[in-house]
């Protein structure tokens, strides 16, 4: 099975692919059919205090997956993950503050 795997690389791209689905499930959510996704971009650029509502559930998502590969040992995987989650939270932090 494909979650088995240990090693860093899968790590990575399970860390760039996770938020990017919680992403598109926030937007059916909370969005979708009023707007579309250039619209939730638009108010997220316009609206730096939806940074945080969106960037959480993402992140949160990472986190849980984060945890079942430590508490699974698959510790490179778990690296992988965990490096992306925190280039992902420096982003929004950046991204939050930033004129």
């Amino acid at each position: 099975m494909i979650f088995k795997k240990d090693n860093l690389p899968f790590g990575l791209i399970l860390g760039l692919v996770t938020p990017m689905l919680s992403l598109i499930i926030y937007y059916f959510l909370k969005f979708y059919p009023l707007y579309s996704m250039g619209d939730m971009f638009g108010a997220l650029h316009d609206n730096k205090r939806l940074v945080t509502a969106i960037s959480i559930p993402c992140l949160f998502l990472n986190i849980v997956i984060f945890t079942l590969y430590i508490n699974s040992r698959k510790d490179q995987t778990a690296k992988g993950i965990f490096a992306v989650t925190l280039i992902y939270a420096i982003a929004a932090l950046l991204f939050k503050v930033w004129e």
